[in-house]
Order: C-alpha cells, then sequence, then structure tokens
C-alpha cells in the first residue's frame, strides 16, 4: 500500500544552503549564521545580502548594496494606479499580490532568467514592496501617499512611508529584528509555492506572486492577524483561561501556537518576545503583556503548545502602530528575500516538481 505523507509532512524533496534549522541547538540558521545573533547585530539590508550572496557584505558591499535598493524605493506610476484602483474591502495581501504581478509586467527583464537579471529583479521588489504596503495602508486610512526616502534604512523607510515619521530607535529596532526573522525559513509553504512555480521556468515576479497567494491563509502568514483578533476576543488576562477552554472544547485551532518544524518550540520565539518586552515598557502596555503570558501560560499548561513567531510579532506591530490587516503583508515585505534566495537557487539546478497521487475514487467505469 502506498504510504501517503499529507501535507508532505516529513518529506525531503531537495537541498538548499539558503537555511536550514539545527536539530542539536532546535535553532533557525541563515548561510549556517544563528538567526538571533543576525536579528540582534546586523541591519536588515545586511542580512538581506546574506541569504541572496551567501556571505556577510563588508562595508564598501553593503553600501553599494543599499544604494542599489534605496535608488528604486518610489513606486512606478502604474504600481500606484494599480493600488488605488483596488477597493478597500480587498484584503491587502490581495494589494501586494496585485502590485508583485505589475512590477513584474512593467519591467523590461521581466523573461530574463539569468541570476544577474534575477538578483536585480529581487533588490527591486524588497525596495517596492514597502511601498505597497505603506500606500495600502494610508489610503484605507483616507490619507495622501507619503514619498520613500533614500536617506532612511530599510526599516527605518517603512516608518516614514506609513505614519510620516521614524520613531524612537528601540521601535525601529524591535521592527528590524521582526524583519529578520521574518525574512526565510527553509521549505514553507509560500518558499515551496514558489519554487515550484520557478520549477516550469516562470518568470520571479509569478513565483513571488504565488508566494504571496500561499502567505495571506491564516494557517502559514495570517496568524499574526489572528494573534490580534484573539486578544481583542478576550479582551484581559484574567477572561484568557476561560476563553481557551472554550476553543478548545469547541475543538477549535487557537492562531499563534505551534510549528511543523519546531518541536521543542519555535527558535525566533526567544528573540522576537525580548523585543516585545521592551516595547511594552516603552508603550506602558502592561495590560497588553498581562494578558499575552496569560494565554501562554494556559495553553500551555492545557495542551504543551508553544508560541510560534507570529504569537509576539502580532502584539508588537500592533503596538508600533500598524493596522492589523497590514501585519502579513509586513510579513511579505521581508520574506521577498526568502522567495527570491529560493527561486533563484531552484532555478540554479533545476528539475520540474511534479508529485504523484495515489488515486481513490471510482475504479474504471465505462460509459453504456
Amino acid at each position: 500500500m502506498t504510504e501517503i505523507h499529507k501535507g508532505l509532512a516529513g518529506v525531503v524533496v531537495d537541498t538548499t544552503a539558503i537555511s536550514s534549522v539545527d536539530p542539536e541547538s532546535n535553532s533557525l540558521l541563515y548561510r549556517g549564521y544563528p538567526v538571533d545573533q543576525l536579528a540582534e547585530r546586523c541591519v536588515f539590508e545586511e542580512v538581506a545580502y546574506l541569504l541572496w550572496n551567501g556571505e556577510l557584505p563588508n562595508a564598501d558591499e553593503l553600501a553599494a548594496f543599499q544604494g542599489r535598493g534605496r535608488s528604486q524605493r518610489t513606486l512606478p506610476d502604474p504600481v500606484v494606479d494599480a493600488v488605488l484602483a483596488l477597493p478597500t474591502t480587498c484584503h491587502p495581501m490581495d494589494v501586494v499580490r496585485t502590485a508583485v504581478s505589475v512590477i513584474g509586467a512593467h519591467d523590461p527583464t521581466a523573461e530574463d532568467p539569468s541570476r544577474e537579471a534575477n538578483l536585480a529583479k529581487s533588490i527591486r521588489l524588497l525596495a517596492q514592496v514597502p511601498g505597497v504596503v505603506a500606500l495600502d495602508q494610508r489610503r484605507r486610512r483616507g490619507q495622501d501617499p507619503i514619498p520613500a526616502r533614500d536617506d532612511l534604512k530599510f526599516a527605518e523607510n517603512i516608518f516614514w512611508m506609513t505614519f510620516g515619521e521614524v520613531p524612537d530607535p528601540v521601535v525601529v529596532k524591535a521592527f528590524e529584528v521582526s524583519l529578520v526573522l521574518y525574512a526565510e525559513h527553509s521549505f514553507n509553504a509560500s518558499t515551496f509555492t514558489a519554487r515550484v512555480i520557478a520549477s516550469t521556468l516562470s518568470d520571479l515576479h509569478s513565483a513571488v506572486t504565488g508566494a504571496v497567494g500561499a502567505l495571506k491563509g491564516p494557517l502559514h502568514g495570517g496568524a499574526n492577524e489572528a494573534v490580534m483578533a484573539t486578544f481583542a476576543e478576550i479582551g484581559s488576562a484574567d477572561q484568557a483561561a476561560a476563553w481557551l477552554d472554550a476553543e478548545i472544547a469547541a475543538k477549535r485551532k487557537v492562531m499563534g501556537f505551534g510549528h511543523r518544524v519546531y518541536k521543542h518550540g519555535d527558535s525566533r520565539v526567544p528573540t522576537m518576545r525580548a523585543w516585545l518586552g521592551r516595547l511594552i515598557e516603552h508603550y506602558d502596555r502592561q495590560d497588553l503583556l498581562d494578558l499575552y503570558v496569560a494565554l501562554e501560560d494556559a495553553m500551555t499548561a492545557r495542551t504543551g503548545i508553544l508560541p510560534n513567531l507570529d504569537y509576539p510579532t502580532g502584539p508588537v506591530y500592533h503596538l508600533m502602530g500598524f493596522d492589523t490587516p497590514t501585519f502579513t503583508p509586513l510579513f511579505a515585505a521581508a520574506r521577498v528575500v526568502g522567495w527570491t534566495a529560493h527561486v533563484m537557487e531552484q532555478l540554479a539546478s533545476n528539475s520540474l516538481i511534479r508529485p504523484l497521487s495515489s488515486y481513490d475514487g471510482p475504479a474504471r467505469r465505462d460509459m453504456t
């Protein structure tokens, strides 16, 4: 009898040199570097360079790399027009998905599959997707767009385009840490989607568009949004245990907990949790931390299931002032790096990804 691996669980389909989870330390590694070290010591552009090129940049390489990205932050008019034409009733991830397609449609090198061309397209996407996210949040609030600035770092510029100001350094650093932690995670659902599309020799923008669609799902990227919806439903820390008991009795999934890869807790959580604590102090929101801890403690006591990265990141983005539907687009703005790194790796040694299935429908039957 054919063994079925639902969801491809436990199936190793290819090799990758981009990231891995070290089984001994249970830690996520980017090109061999522990991601918690990168998050604390590097700016986001350094990590992007590492994931795309295999090594961390020196000072000159970083300056040149930052210059390439910063010079392309301004959204082309067709992209702005496409975003503004979409209804505000659609999800912000629909906006990101559409914008990536429009960026690709206007790219004169869109069909060039060379690594050089794909790296240039990747840099351009990384530079412009944050502008799409910021523009979309502002239009939903009835606010005018704010142009990008080329004198700001990646994380700083997102705040500027979204809110018209750059917050205190502790807030910027917390945001940058989240972007680093979100940048890459091996063959997750959206990255695997990108690799499948790339394996057909489709273009990079098509692969990223498909990845955005996969990330939209609440079982993947949408969990950080769901965490804040959960907090709003619970209301306060003293209600967390009773709320959870009702969810468990109804056999409903509690978002922000559990992970397909980590069996002893998501290794990225302690880093993001520490920065959440700093922001709780900065914004004087002990009530939010109390609720966070109460639900985590109740979940651990009742199920033994531990938080994943989305659990601390949701309240972090909330404290920063981002609208909840913008959380997953922010995830996408960071994961552009991982997606495109995998597209380029897939194409460097390509084989069409085409799994088999086990048929369980009706036996052959002839028409009479």
